[in-house]
């Protein structure tokens, strides 16, 4: 079951879930149980993935009872969301790339019966059909059946993988822009090239436990190809903002534990939290944020001492008005990596300076360490997680 859309809940969530987070999760964590049913995962993915708890709060909570040895696989899981966020910093145009792909897909498929099948889950495929359906009915799906049903559809279907990724967009609480599309690619053997992943009968009977042995499956993957990507860019410099200047705090769905960047002596004299549905997929997501936004003003105003207003929108007009009744000099946010969020907080910025108002966006410790090391593959970027713990002091 996926904890409550608020961070007590999330860290509660945590809490029961470290003692297993060593060797029960690394043994069990492909295992694929089925809905309501207990799993060796966490199911803390849409909790970190709006960072009501943070990368850095979950590695300290389980380092504090296992060594990086024990928990290693878990830490390292966790952190395939850090390296997919900053590798795709690092190069955003594959993020243009694939929604103007998907784009031209969803006109090319327009009325398609097979693609119809997938999404309603009448393809036949047992399991295929039984993920399409949890996916729609729950929001989530163990990540393991999430490789399974993402080879099925690219290789057994033969359907395009950006309206595969599109379709986990629209469903998953926990889908962002970089790991949600990077998975994707990955599977089909665009985002490591040539490399693929093959979905097979025996594999899924096993970790199903046998609920699925299906038939029909593709018996090869041929890796798509595309046009170069281009090499790695660097992280661009931030402006730091005035920590003495008044301030209006922006709280946004890519970061819901705002108070653990700035000190309480900061003086925001208002918080505004944007619960902006325009820049979501599907209407499980808005409902997760939609809660997850209230909890976050609330912890925010009460750390600031200040009032927060939440809105429906994120746009020049809301927050131009909250700012001067603030009596603001600046907007302090936290860092939103490329996606919607990152878009719409670029078009802010500029309407903003007019008014004599900084935009002032704060990239976090862990982010900073960990992704500028995503230039490559992900096992090379893995070899700097423990400097980094260190570093940090978790070890």
């Amino acid at each position: 079951m996926l904890p409550a859309p608020s961070r007590r809940a999330a860290l509660d969530h945590l809490r029961q879930f470290v003692p297993r987070a060593g060797a029960s999760y690394a043994s069990g964590r492909n295992t694929d149980p089925g809905p309501g049913r207990p799993a060796a995962v966490s199911r803390l993915a849409p909790a970190i993935r709006y960072r009501l708890v943070t990368e850095q709060d979950v590695a300290g909570e389980v380092l504090a009872r296992h060594s990086f040895g024990s928990a290693g696989k878990f830490i390292q899981e966790v952190c395939w969301r850090t390296y997919w966020k900053g590798w795709l910093e690092l190069r955003p145009a594959v993020w243009q790339r694939f929604m103007a792909e998907r784009d031209a897909a969803r006109e090319t498929m327009v009325g398609s019966a097979d693609l119809a099948a997938a999404e309603e889950g009448r393809t036949g495929i047992d399991a295929f059909d039984a993920w399409a359906r949890e996916l729609a009915e729950t929001g989530y799906l163990h990540n393991h059946a999430r490789m399974w049903f993402a080879s099925i559809w690219i290789f057994t279907l033969r359907l395009p993988w950006t309206l595969g990724a599109d379709f986990f967009l629209r469903h998953l609480i926990d889908a962002d822009p970089a790991s949600n599309t990077l998975s994707w690619r990955w599977v089909a053997g665009l985002q490591t090239a040539g490399k693929t992943y093959l979905a097979r009968a025996d594999n899924i009977a096993r970790y199903t436990e046998g609920r699925f042995v299906p038939r029909g499956l593709a018996e090869e993957a041929v890796a798509l190809t595309e046009p170069p990507v281009g090499p790695a860019g660097t992280l661009g410099p931030l402006s730091p903002p005035d920590l003495a200047a008044p301030s209006l705090l922006l709280v946004h769905h890519e970061d819901l534990h705002p108070e653990s960047l700035f000190a309480a002596d900061v003086p925001v004299g208002h918080v505004l939290a944007a619960r902006d549905p325009a820049l979501l997929w599907g209407d499980a997501a808005r409902r997760y944020v939609a809660a997850a936004t209230a909890d976050a003003a609330a912890r925010a105003a009460a750390h600031f001492g200040c009032s927060a207003t939440l809105a429906e929108a994120l746009d020049a007009e809301v927050l131009l008005a909250v700012a001067r009744t603030a009596g603001a000099r600046q907007v302090l946010t936290p860092f939103a990596p490329v996606g919607p969020v990152a878009d719409a907080l670029a078009a802010l910025a500029p309407q903003l300076a007019e008014e004599g108002i900084a935009l002032r966006p704060v990239r976090r410790r862990w982010d900073a360490g960990l992704w500028p090391h995503a230039r490559r593959g992900f096992f090379a970027f893995d070899a700097e997680i423990e400097g980094h713990l260190r570093a940090e002091g978790m070890l």
